[in-house]
């Protein structure tokens, strides 16, 4: 790994490093409990607009809600991390993300936060690169962005080319998946 420095207003380029490879961490242990010092309160992942509706809200719950969904579809996740660059308040990391697809992925693509597809499980892994950039601010991360090769996942996942009988699969899935969606929120109304 090679990592330039460019000094972090407030904190040192060793500590800047360490929050991201935290955060990658968080996502690979499920250690929720880290998210609570590693994101500011106001932190943003502008990538959770497929994910659940807590994940696209601001602070450490944010994280976590993405951190319970990925965990769910994916087992053994590990990023290699192949370069960290910091510049200024901004942490750019290239990485390869490896996992086993154990469990549904569910993709909430509307507004509101319903199901909008879901992947049930294949059992098979995949090795993706993606780039993720980091903004630090008060010694902490606020902001994460990422460009993610999702279609070789896909394709690694054996999502696509979908098969006549996975497509089934998928929509029993998706019922499945609002059903107890609907069921949750009901829980959460009438408390």
């Amino acid at each position: 790994m090679t990592t330039h420095a460019t000094p972090v207003s407030g904190i040192g380029q060793a500590t800047a490093e360490g929050l991201v490879r935290e955060q990658f961490s968080i996502i690979e242990t499920g250690e929720l409990a880290l998210a609570d010092t590693n994101c500011t309160s106001d932190f943003v992942n502008h990538r959770a607009g497929h994910e659940p509706l807590a994940a696209r809200q601001q602070g450490p719950e944010a994280l976590k809600a993405t951190a319970i969904w990925l965990r769910r579809a994916f087992s053994e996740m590990r990023f290699d991390i192949h370069r960290i660059i910091v510049t200024g308040d901004l942490a750019t990391a290239w990485v390869t993300l490896h996992g086993v697809h154990a469990g549904p992925f569910v993709v909430h693509d509307s507004p509101d936060g319903s199901v909008t597809e879901v992947f049930p499980p294949k059992g098979r892994s995949f090795a993706v690169r993606q780039v993720h950039w980091f903004r630090i601010a008060d010694g902490a991360i606020a902001e994460h962005d990422a460009v993610r090769d999702d279609l070789e996942m896909a394709k690694q996942a054996g999502w696509i080319p979908p098969t006549p009988a996975y497509i089934i699969r998928m929509r029993a899935a998706r019922r499945r998946e609002r059903k107890a969606t609907a069921a949750r929120l009901q829980i959460v109304r009438a408390a």
